[in-house]
């Protein structure tokens, strides 16, 4: 039992628990180019959630992982076969849930640890926030943390390099060998300023991945999801432990 994982852990060893901070892990089911499982956001969010709660649980937080939400925002891909989509208004009432449960039993600190793409919890946590003001409110994303270019060659964003050398650290046996990979090519949008990033448009998934991939996972291999792991996960213990130390109203300088 890990007593830092509540869906490991038992009434005997929480009933008289003093948790300070819980983590929501968020992922996806979602295909992921034709090599990775439908579940690779979810196997990242409890695998890397997890591991930076013990890093975080060693240095003495009083944190608790909840079990990770499966499905995600995936209106961009409503044709590909079984991606399973809740909309916000879906999410926005689940989180609700959650934290009136957090607010009532009085942990205050809640970290939404996201492991898509297609999900934006801000706006959300801008009305929740105003709804339960006693709590503090965070949204992380793990795959933002640190820089690729320090890990990996190629670019990418979904069943790509990154991507498949992780599951190839953490479940190698749901990797289907290399000749099976798809090449993760993507077409780009026409108007430029979607390419440039100070425009925004939903991404049809069927039309600019043939694979669903997006980025080449050529290069990936079990060593440097197995680098890329321990460098992440310490990254954010750091900030679970940062979260849970810090007093709501010393926040700032």
């Amino acid at each position: 039992m890990r007593p830092y994982i509540l869906a490991e852990s038992n009434w005997a060893a929480l009933k008289d628990a003093k948790i300070e901070l819980a983590v929501l892990p968020w992922g996806a089911t979602e295909a992921h180019n034709y090599h990775l499982p439908y579940s690779t956001d979810i196997i990242e969010s409890d695998y890397i959630a997890a591991e930076s709660a013990r890093i975080a649980w060693e240095k003495g937080a009083k944190l608790i992982v909840l079990p990770t939400v499966p499905f995600g925002v995936n209106t961009g891909q409503s044709d590909i076969y079984l991606d399973i989509n809740i909309n916000p208004s879906t999410q926005f009432a689940i989180l609700n849930d959650i934290i009136e449960v957090l607010n009532r039993q009085g942990i205050y600190k809640l970290i939404i640890f996201n492991s898509h793409g297609g999900n934006d919890f801000k706006p959300l946590v801008r009305e929740l926030g105003l709804k339960y003001p006693q709590m503090f409110i965070s949204v992380t994303e793990w795959f933002k943390s640190l820089d690729r270019n320090l890990f990996f060659e190629a670019p990418g964003d979904h069943a790509d390099e990154m991507e498949t050398s992780l599951l190839l650290h953490l479940l190698p046996e749901l990797v289907l060998p290399k000749e099976k990979w798809g090449s993760g090519k993507v077409r780009k949008n026409k108007i430029a300023a979607f390419n440039e990033g100070w425009a925004w448009t939903e991404r049809k998934w069927s039309k600019i991945s043939s694979d669903t991939g997006v980025g080449s996972p050529d290069a990936a291999s079990k060593n440097k999801g197995e680098i890329y792991f321990k460098a992440v996960t310490e990254k954010m213990a750091d900030l679970f432990f940062d979260i849970w130390k810090i007093h709501k109203e010393d926040l700032y300088e």
